[in-house]
């Protein structure tokens, strides 16, 4: 086998020297194993030659079915890397009706490398990953559910993100805000997940806005976001962003966590979905619905949530499969159990009736 195998290297060199293309040094070395194969198949028992080629003719047979496999494997690579690169150059399926073109320039190399598993994703491509380079998205909270939802937006690409939260972390956050660490404990906490996302991605433009969201704040910030991803943790202040959002005609993505159980609905009134105040109009009554800090909450529900919130923010922003606008999933982490119910909008709602 070793002479085999040092005429096939002279053939690739010699080949190579003379400035032969890949291809033809290729098949010539497809005829020698051809030719290998021909004289183990020809020559008897006990020739001299059959003890030069070495292995018998179902191991070369073996190497020659691996060989074959691994040019496969890299043809297929190749294309899939053609496919993105086109992808990204404009060479794709159109828009989707309704849906405005973009004039944002072709992804960077490193762009196409980082977000490769997107690009050959059908429902996105190149056309999706530039639409999450150009989208700006509103996060109001930093802590169980915006953690995950952070790092997995930063991740995917999305190009803006401007986050609310007055917080400082705190040592019993850091049972489910994985976007912390021990370190950060005192700091304020949009500067703990401005940190964080700027070392997952530096390409992301983070706006870390250090103040408790109010009215005034709200009106300011929402109608310049594409979407806005809602995982405070109160009643109050669910209710006012639902209310900023509603007015400024921005999708509101909202999610909440207690004990086991989370929920999350995408409210759009603006597109025929109900509004947060459709559902529930009025806040809970004491005890009924605890914070975190008062029910306690299993640390991995909040993540659940969280990430769920950023698939969803992936989907809106790309226009891919369906959504929740006009669906609140429930999810019941204690048994395992998913409900999805269809949701509508009430007449006579005091956020969005008159929409």
């Amino acid at each position: 086998m070793l002479v085999v195998l040092l005429l096939a290297a002279a053939i690739w060199g010699l080949a190579a020297a003379f400035g032969i293309r890949r291809e033809i040094r290729w098949q010539a070395i497809g005829l020698l194993y051809v030719a290998v194969l021909a004289l183990l198949v020809v020559l008897p028992e006990g020739a001299a030659l059959r003890g030069w080629l070495g292995w018998s003719v179902g191991a070369w047979l073996v190497l020659g079915g691996a060989g074959l496999a691994v040019w496969g494997y890299a043809q297929l690579l190749g294309r899939l890397r053609m496919r993105a690169r086109s992808a990204v150059q404009g060479v794709e399926a159109p828009a989707q009706m309704g849906t405005p073109a973009l004039g944002a320039a072709a992804l960077r190399e490193a762009e196409v490398e980082r977000y490769s598993r997107h690009l050959i994703l059908r429902e996105v491509g190149g056309q999706g990953q530039r639409r999450l380079r150009n989208a700006h998205v509103l996060v109001v909270g930093a802590g169980g559910i915006g953690s995950p939802a952070l790092l997995y937006l930063a991740a995917a690409g999305v190009g803006r993100i401007t986050l609310v939260d007055d917080d400082r972390v705190d040592l019993s956050n850091l049972q489910r805000q994985v976007i912390h660490r021990t370190e950060d404990i005192g700091m304020s906490k949009v500067a703990s997940a401005a940190r964080a996302i700027h070392a997952l991605n530096a390409g992301v433009a983070v706006t870390p806005v250090d103040r408790r969201l109010d009215d005034t704040l709200a009106a300011e910030l929402i109608p310049r976001v594409d979407l806005v991803l809602d995982g405070s943790d109160g009643f109050a202040t669910r209710a006012l962003v639902n209310r900023a959002a509603v007015e400024a005609g921005v999708p509101l993505l909202s999610a909440s966590v207690g004990q086991w159980e989370g929920q999350i609905s995408l409210f759009d009134p603006a597109r025929g979905a109900p509004c947060l105040a459709c559902l529930f109009p009025v806040e809970p009554a004491a005890g009924l619905a605890p914070t975190c800090a008062e029910g306690g909450v299993a640390g991995p529900l909040p993540g659940v949530l969280g990430t769920m919130m950023a698939l969803e923010t992936l989907k809106e922003l790309t226009g891919a499969g369906m959504g929740l606008r006009g669906r609140l999933l429930l999810y019941d982490g204690l048994y395992g159990e998913t409900r999805m119910i269809a949701v509508h909008r009430r007449p006579g709602c005091p956020v969005c009736g008159g929409i």
